[in-house]
């Protein structure tokens, strides 16, 4: 076997690095002889085949040769694809990242050898259009469904995600036009009975993600992944547009928020499976007094998601409502989730989700203070308070003495009316 080594001349002008590539060139020999080296400064020469798919020459030095080009073109093709824009590049990148982790056998492994590298999974879920597919999911959930038509697909529904219908006001299924009258349905006033002896109750069916008191300005989501009190709330509110006053600005933000001298600041993450309710009340007797609105992306709020996806809560689109109850600060905040683009609050008639264009970061404001000089909207505990499509996330952040003490376990199911903790 012969190897002969030879740079590429004049490459063409591209806007990527490639290394120096050298073709291989072999001989392989047909029987003992011929010489197995080249001599003096000769170089082997290219024998084209003869018909019959042999070499032309002596036997000793028939040759078939090879060359071997494969990384090149790779390269080139790859290096193509860093001189795109950001979103060109994420376009073509997605499909061939889709099918490196769909499959088997690591089929596309041999790409990553020669300089391409998949888009983590994070980043690829990130990409996936969700509101667009959380505006369509609206719009079919709108589509009026055929009288008989509607047992099959509801009682489907029902089943894949055990749906307790005992529960519902009306319990016929052939009564609700669409799957979102369906998801709104209402509950018989004896199914959920308001806790009268506890401070703080449950505003919604769920499962209980976390809860405990915020420490160093960070929340949990889920245990073992925190995300920022200051990047989920916003910035701070300006004090004349609150019912009480906050803290110097010198302070923390957690700080700025504990209005009280002994007081903490406490937190419950609760999360609502597309089976619950999806109805959500007031927690406690409180005064609302201003509205934050982020636009954001809608990822699914599932925990399996919440501990895969860092600050999951603060990229999600969600409407924080603040104001204060009988120990100070007290805010209550919904959590838009894929196919949840939809987040309704009763008494706020200009809060319009899941917006087809946003601006990432940006957020809205609205007070019921200063508009029409109201006081705020006051809520009585177990109120109605607003409502998702399918399911989703709400989170409590509110201030309390420091003998408050949950009443409650990671991971247990709760429901609207049961407590969450007292003094």
């Amino acid at each position: 076997m012969v190897r002969c080594y030879k740079a590429l001349s004049n490459p063409p002008p591209s806007c990527y690095n490639l290394h120096k590539v050298k073709p291989h060139v072999r001989r392989l020999r047909s029987g003992s002889g011929g010489s197995g080296s080249c001599a003096g400064n000769q170089h082997p020469q290219l024998d084209s085949p003869g018909p019959s798919g042999s070499a032309s020459g002596t036997p000793g030095r028939r040759a078939a040769f090879r060359l071997q080009f494969p990384q090149l073109a790779l390269r080139r093709r790859l290096g193509q694809l860093s001189c795109m824009s950001r979103p060109a590049l994420k376009l073509r990148s997605w499909p061939l990242t889709i099918l490196y982790y769909l499959l088997p056998f690591g089929a596309l492994k041999p790409l990553t050898r020669v300089g391409w590298r998949p888009m983590s999974r994070v980043a690829l879920y990130k990409s996936v259009p969700t509101r667009l597919l959380s505006r369509a999911w609206g719009r079919l959930n709108q589509v009026e469904l055929p009288t008989w038509l509607r047992k099959p697909v509801y009682s489907l529904y029902i089943w894949t995600f055990g749906v307790n219908m005992k529960e519902a006001a009306v319990e016929d299924l052939h009564h609700y036009r669409n799957l979102s009258e369906f998801f709104r349905r209402k509950l018989k006033p004896q199914a959920r009975p308001v806790c009268g002896v506890h401070s703080v109750i449950s505003p919604s069916d769920g499962k209980i993600l976390n809860f405990g008191q915020v420490k160093n300005c960070e929340v949990e989501q889920v245990k073992g992944v925190t995300y920022s009190l200051e990047s989920f709330l916003g910035p701070r509110v300006p004090t004349e547009e609150l019912r009480f006053s906050q803290a110097p600005p010198g302070n923390s933000f957690q700080q700025q928020l504990v209005t009280k001298e002994g007081n903490e600041l406490y937190h419950c993450v609760i999360y609502l499976a597309p089976g619950d309710y999806h109805c959500f009340h007031s927690p406690t007797d409180w005064t609302v007094s201003h509205r934050r609105h982020f636009p954001g992306s809608l990822m699914s709020v599932n925990p399996g998601v919440a501990r895969w996806i860092k600050e999951l809560f603060c990229h999600n689109e969600r409407v924080v409502l603040t104001g204060d109850w009988k120990h100070g600060f007290f805010s209550l905040t919904a959590v838009g989730a894929t196919n949840v683009g939809s987040i309704r609050i009763y008494f706020d008639q200009d809060l319009h989700t899941n917006s087809p264009s946003y601006s990432k970061g940006s957020y809205n404001d609205f007070s019921f203070i200063s508009n029409n000089n109201k006081e705020g909207i006051p809520m009585r505990k177990g109120e109605h308070l607003g409502e998702f499509n399918l399911g989703s996330t709400i989170v409590l952040i509110f201030e309390a003495p420091k003998d408050f003490k949950f009443n409650l376990k990671a991971g247990q199911k709760i429901r609207f009316g049961e407590a969450l903790g007292s003094l």
